[in-house]
């Protein structure tokens, strides 16, 4: 009885649609359940699952509200799925460093990724973050990555391992409160731009930790063209590995929350620090990094490849009607075969997979977000990709109204 009420079996046709469009049979599995909610909390961009490597276990939070924004006496439970046991779920952690959005950071490791993953906290007394390495088999945090003057947190893992990128949730949380964590310590102040802080690169293996660009660089590359920029706070949102580890993309953003003129850039810097590059073409929604450091993302409401080397658009993926919201969440499967666009259709996210090599799609019309369409709270579509493919996991809202996370099944040879 407990199997049979999990599993949500819906969307079943065989017949092929007009314009080379595609339904096929899928399963949305109704994984977790309330009175708490339980999500993952971020977008399956580069290589971002809560899937370990074998997909035996799935990582996420849980937690008792989601009417308000979490502040530093709201720890959220982190909690393993066991796929094998009917998702039975375990507590095994617990952070006070999340947020709807982006809850805790999670990634596994991509050097231990059947067992080991990164998740974000704060010191109860002094509200400084910091980035833990945990390991599911050991049982414990085998790793804490303190900075006692420059308290960072994960900003992203290098997809081929060994770094992962620091930024300060203290001074996001004061200047775009959706991606920052409530009550951080924050030690810039009310700099414009400062050298101290910007994109961190740690070392996972030593803890070393190097500014990799800081705002004053920043500032000092967007003063010939901006010279109100040393007026504007500044901060940095969506850090992106490239697939080979080569490449970082980052937006740098500013005047978010306040009138005036937004900064609204595009940057791309190589992981040694060098070639930081301003684009001209500006990529909207969530872009994602593809195979030989191409970037996939939005260019004037259509799917594009964009070379950024060239700074030129070098392949159109689709078109609007297989993707209506071109903005929405992406993500690109592992091994780069199977795009997944997730685009909001009023109080619903819905889904489009896309074959990269075919052009062959599934549209799935996926969870309900009810109330949560904007804002702080709003409840985003944030496709997460399993390792081998064949499905994807999904937030959304359960009849009760609680955040839940969800897997669609689908079988990929009706791509193909």
């Amino acid at each position: 009885m407990r199997l049979r009420f999990r599993i949500v079996a819906l969307i079943l046709s065989l017949a092929a649609l007009p314009n080379g469009a595609w339904s096929a049979d899928t399963r949305k599995l109704h994984v977790t359940h309330g009175p708490a909610n339980h999500f993952f909390g971020y977008i399956g961009h580069v290589g971002n699952t809560p899937w370990n490597k074998s997909g035996r276990y799935m990582v996420v939070l849980r937690t008792t509200f989601q009417e308000r924004m979490p502040g530093p006496n709201d720890p959220a439970d982190i909690v393993l799925l066991d796929t094998e046991d009917d998702y039975k779920a375990t507590k095994i952690e617990e952070t006070r460093a999340w947020n709807p959005q982006q809850g805790t950071m999670l990634y596994w490791n991509p050097d231990a990724q059947e067992t080991q993953f990164f998740f974000n906290d704060r010191d109860a007394e002094t509200q400084k973050v910091f980035c833990v390495l945990y390991d599911i088999e050991k049982k414990k945090r085998i790793k804490e990555y303190r900075f006692e003057e420059t308290p960072v947190g994960n900003g992203g893992i290098a997809q081929n391992g060994g770094y992962f990128l620091g930024l300060n949730y203290g001074r996001m949380d004061a200047l775009r409160r959706v991606t920052g964590y409530g009550g951080a310590y924050d030690w810039t102040g009310e700099s414009p731009g400062p050298e101290s802080d910007g994109i961190h690169k740690i070392n996972i293996k030593t803890g070393e930790k190097e500014v990799l660009v800081s705002f004053a660089a920043l500032a000092n590359y967007m003063r010939p063209t901006r010279p109100e920029i040393d007026d504007i706070r500044l901060f940095i949102n969506h850090s992106l590995w490239s697939r080979e580890g080569e490449r970082i993309l980052f937006y740098l953003r500013g005047n978010w929350n306040l009138k005036g003129p937004r900064v609204n850039e595009l940057f791309t810097i190589h992981a040694d620090g060098t070639n930081l590059t301003r684009h001209e073409t500006f990529l909207g929604g969530h872009p994602e990094w593809g195979p030989d450091n191409k970037i996939i993302g939005t260019v004037d409401k259509r799917q594009v490849i964009y070379d950024p080397d060239t700074q030129k658009i070098v392949k159109e993926l689709g078109n609007q009607r297989i993707f209506p919201d071109a903005e929405g969440d992406i993500a690109l499967s592992p091994d780069g075969h199977l795009f997944v666009n997730g685009y909001k259709v009023e109080d619903e996210n819905h889904y489009a997979i896309y074959n990269m090599e075919t052009g062959k799609h599934i549209t799935i019309t996926g969870t309900k977000r009810g109330q949560y369409r904007r804002g702080d709270l709003r409840l985003d579509p944030s496709p997460c990709w399993r390792p081998d493919g064949k499905a994807i996991a999904v937030p959304g809202l359960a009849p009760d109204g609680t955040r839940q996370t969800f897997v669609i099944k689908f079988n990929p040879t009706d791509l193909h």
